[in-house]
């Protein structure tokens, strides 16, 4: 280490007491972090690349500054998806350190990386007064039985309204509308209850239908639109 002349001919002062950094909630203990093995927790991050094309939610479960878990979300490009994989191949078996220095392939990924990692460090996360932790695989709990993404998909126009596309049940098959032409209810697919019903042996026409159902006032409608095609 190399000194300043300056600083090399000042007199010692003593340092006073030292008392450590804050502590900050981890897995419901209070945690004095001083080193990256001190920090676990499980918790998300939301992140999006420069031009703002697309978004990622990153889900990591930290045990003791090492990724043992990760869940990659991804939103409105294509190619993310790609990144996705190979992020998901990257994350795990990594320091948080490493990670948050290491090119997750995407700069969505790059920032949701970088946001979740302040929510680690600073004792805010999803865990922090859950005693223990959560468990290797609790990010796949937040997905459903479907193991599908929660997406919302709508678009609209001023001159025909809205259209629902998908929302968290599934993709949406039609809408109902009321007598004014105002939106009352919609029909789904749920679309990874329609896989496991295929797995299993039932032929698509009857997978589909059985993974099928809808919302709010569907069948009180005096008119139903398929969302993508009227």
């Amino acid at each position: 280490m190399i000194y300043s002349t300056e600083v090399q001919h000042m007199c010692p002062v003593a340092k006073g007491a030292y008392h450590g950094p804050a502590p900050i909630p981890e897995e419901g203990k209070w945690v004095q972090a001083k080193e990256i093995k001190d920090i676990s927790g499980f918790t998300h991050g939301v992140g999006w690349c420069a031009p703002q094309q697309g978004a990622c939610k990153l889900t990591l479960n930290v045990k003791e500054g090492v990724i043992q878990e990760a869940l990659v979300e991804t939103l409105g490009c294509s190619g993310m998806t790609h990144s996705a994989a190979m992020a998901s191949e990257i994350l795990i078996g990594k320091t948080i350190l490493e990670a948050l220095n290491t090119d997750l392939v995407c700069d969505a990924i790059n920032t949701a990386m970088r946001e979740l990692f302040l929510q680690i460090v600073y004792g805010r996360t999803q865990s922090a007064f859950s005693e223990g932790g959560l468990a290797v695989g609790a990010s796949l709990e937040d997905l459903g039985k479907g193991l599908r993404s929660q997406v919302g998909t709508m678009f609209a126009t001023a001159s025909k309204g809205p259209r629902y596309l998908e929302m968290a049940e599934g993709y949406c098959t039609r809408m109902a509308l009321n007598k004014d032409d105002e939106v009352i209810g919609y029909e789904f697919v749920n679309l990874g209850k329609m896989m496991d019903f295929i797995k299993k042996g039932d032929d698509a026409n009857t997978a589909l239908e059985k993974a099928k159902g809808h919302y709010g006032q569907f069948d009180a409608a005096v008119k139903y639109i398929d969302p993508r095609h009227e």
